[in-house]
């Protein structure tokens, strides 16, 4: 889940719904950043379904048991983040090229745990989930693979910054950096030649409280009804 403290309120985005818009922000993309090939499909696809190994959580929120706060996808248990992504990259299997991109995406989005004793088997699992998927695609190296992820890592980054409500976010090494002002999200360098798309992502609102058990949380976030959370994307050259 992601999260945006609002002071007296908060907004709750569920991961599958952040990966919708980052696939919607890279479809617009022009041609001279986001070219044809044969694998764009599957990249749209990544991009769109890399988050849904995170729905059945999603459905239940995580509650931190002693202080009743609701705990988004940042300060989940490591336990979670390695069975949402192991799960993701599983519920991909009949596309093969894109459930490769998503392991890449776990591999390099989690690196910072890969001297960790209890991350060890799953990164070894991941590495090995990713070459059986990338072989299964066929004829695709793995120098082409991580060029394609950059592709992944942009859209994630850029939904990202949108729906947690972050001032910018450096490139990851995927070649774009973005930046929020307002409601109007900012990609360096820009990918729309000169336009702007209007962007959209599904939410809902509640006073900020704290709640007695994850079905306490569960029932008072279905009451409330889901609502846009709108804004635009647009590209610049350089920041001013």
């Amino acid at each position: 889940m992601i999260i945006r403290r609002l002071g007296t309120s908060v907004q709750l985005i569920t991961q599958p719904q952040h990966a919708e818009l980052a696939a919607f922000i890279i479809t617009n993309w022009c041609p001279d950043h986001f070219p044809s090939s044969p694998r764009k499909e599957s990249i749209l696809h990544a991009i769109e379904k890399h988050d849904d190994g995170w729905m059945e959580i999603d459905e239940t929120p995580v509650v931190d048991e002693a202080t009743g706060e609701l705990v988004d996808f940042i300060n989940v248990s490591d336990e979670l983040k390695r069975y949402t992504s192991l799960h993701g990259i599983e519920l991909l299997a009949s596309d093969p090229y894109a459930a490769a991109l998503v392991a890449q995406h776990r591999l390099n989005v989690y690196r910072r745990y890969a001297n960790q004793a209890d991350w060890k088997s799953f990164f070894t699992d991941v590495t090995k989930a990713r070459d059986a998927y990338l072989h299964e695609a066929g004829s695709v190296s793995l120098e082409e693979l991580l060029h394609d992820y950059n592709f992944v890592r942009a859209g994630d980054l850029a939904s990202l910054t949108f729906c947690n409500n972050w001032l910018k976010a450096d490139s990851d090494a995927c070649g774009y950096s973005m930046r929020l002002e307002g409601k109007s999200l900012i990609i360096i360098p820009d990918p729309y030649s000169g336009k702007k798309i209007d962007i959209e992502v599904e939410m809902r609102e509640i006073g900020h409280q704290k709640f007695n058990s994850a079905e306490d949380a569960r029932q008072v976030i279905a009451s409330v009804p889901i609502v846009k959370l709108k804004g635009e994307v647009r590209g610049a050259e350089s920041w001013k």
